[in-house]
């Protein structure tokens, strides 16, 4: 926890108050979905103050905080929130009513207490995999530098294109309540999906189109979706390779589509490369922020300069992802969190 020791009258206006026990849940987008939540433990003081984007929740006698905590920080109670938003897009929050709302199991505090340690044992299990998976990121970012040098520098003279020169950029559909009319329901791939070189389908949304705008932004495997606008700057521009295992899938107007040449590259190379830190700059000097969210154009990512190795040299590269793909599934797969049946409003 990054944490501050301050005087109480400095901290007494524009923060928010909770003490040592409470449990403490994000309100705004994306960082609700994202499950930015904490039990508080272990600090200092038995009073502290935080973000004005923290609803608190205060145990009762018959609740356990632990226990609290585990109901509001699973996808469930999250995709019950998200329903809840108010607010303009990348400003939206959730309301303080939703937990009025919002039912959960309520056994005897023993029962409580002996769920919430299982849960504390399966969070350190899937702390210790999320640490695999950073390490598999860190060993395929050193490959891609030692194989192919830093992209900035490009020190071993590789050739160099635009995106727009190899391959078709595309831009999705917007999600809107007019379209409750239209003949054809398709799942649809959204930011929450997309994360840099990985895929999160755990919740896929549907949308209804037109036959014609189906047909536009169909996904097949090997598109490389990048990510249009975000309230984080520094997430905008991640991508990840597409890779068909939902069919007919489409993409929502938050992710770019970038259809790759197969004869000029492998999209599993192009999208490591837009996630380099000479891609994500590229995408920085051209971004722009409304209303609290930071976006990139089609032609922004049409224009973004990438080395081109020869497609020998980027196989090499794409097979040292899948064997490190392999292992991040198996890793993944694994990492569940129990949800309950809901009987009990917090």
């Amino acid at each position: 926890v990054d944490a501050q020791q301050r005087r109480v009258g400095e901290v007494l206006k524009g923060f928010t108050y909770f003490e040592r026990g409470d449990v403490i849940v994000a309100k705004i987008t994306p960082c609700l979905q994202n499950g930015k939540a904490a039990y508080i433990n272990g600090i200092k003081s038995q009073i502290a103050f935080g973000s004005t984007e923290f609803h608190v929740l205060r145990p009762g006698k018959h609740i356990d905080g632990r226990y609290l905590f585990y109901m509001v920080w699973n996808p469930y109670f999250r995709t019950f929130a998200e329903h809840s938003f108010t607010g303009t897009a990348g400003q939206q929050r959730a309301p303080a009513n939703v937990f009025e709302r919002f039912d959960i199991p309520l056994p005897p505090l023993s029962e409580q207490r002996r769920i919430a340690g299982m849960l504390d044992k399966a969070d350190a299990i899937r702390r210790k995999r999320r640490h695999a998976l950073q390490l598999t990121d860190t060993f395929l970012r050193s490959v891609f530098l030692d194989m192919f040098g830093d992209p900035i520098a490009n020190p071993k003279g590789w050739d160099t294109a635009t995106i727009g020169e190899i391959a078709e950029v595309q831009s999705g559909l917007q999600v809107t309540t007019k379209r409750n009319g239209h003949p054809i329901e398709l799942p649809y791939l959204r930011v929450a999906n997309v994360y840099r070189d990985r895929l999160d389908l755990t919740e896929i949304k549907t949308m209804r189109v037109t036959a014609a705008e189906m047909e536009r932004v169909r996904l097949v495997e090997g598109d490389v979706l990048v990510v249009e606008g975000h309230g984080n700057k520094d997430e905008i521009g991640r991508s990840a390779v597409w890779d068909g295992s939902v069919d007919p899938c489409i993409h929502q107007n938050h992710l770019i589509r970038v259809r790759v040449g197969r004869s000029k590259a492998y999209p599993a190379f192009i999208s490591t490369y837009l996630n380099t830190p000479g891609g994500r700059r590229q995408m920085f000097a051209s971004s722009n922020t409304t209303s609290g969210l930071n976006t990139i154009s089609t032609s922004t990512v049409k224009r973004t300069t990438v080395m081109l190795p020869s497609l020998d040299e980027q196989l090499r590269y794409v097979h040292t992802i899948d064997r490190a793909s392999s292992l991040r599934r198996r890793w993944t797969n694994a990492d569940t969190l129990i949800i309950l049946p809901k009987k009990h409003t917090i």
